[in-house]
């Protein structure tokens, strides 16, 4: 019973110091946040205008769930919506 405990309480140290290394990093981490939706759904205007004209059905929509997915993976979340919706068109 004292081993288990032991462990806890070290995994318990290890994530309250993962925490308070992101709590430094918290400001960064929406900038960069921020920075990669509004460049992924600027990505997604210029994609949608590209495609528009071959493919009427590639357009992928402005709303907050591909901000969410642009912001969080970025570039390769944008090409994941867009695979998604090539695989919905098949």
């Amino acid at each position: 019973m004292d081993n288990n405990l032991g462990v806890f309480f070290i995994i318990g140290i290890l994530i309250l110091v993962l925490l308070i290394g992101a709590m430094k990093n918290r400001g960064e981490w929406i900038v960069n946040f921020l920075l990669r939706g509004v460049l992924g759904m600027m990505s997604i205007y210029f994609v949608n205008l590209l495609f528009a004209a071959s493919i009427p059905g590639m357009k992928l929509g402005y709303n907050p769930i591909t901000f969410l997915t642009s912001g969080i993976l970025g570039f390769p979340g944008v090409a994941m919506l867009y695979g998604i919706n090539f695989y919905m068109l098949l």
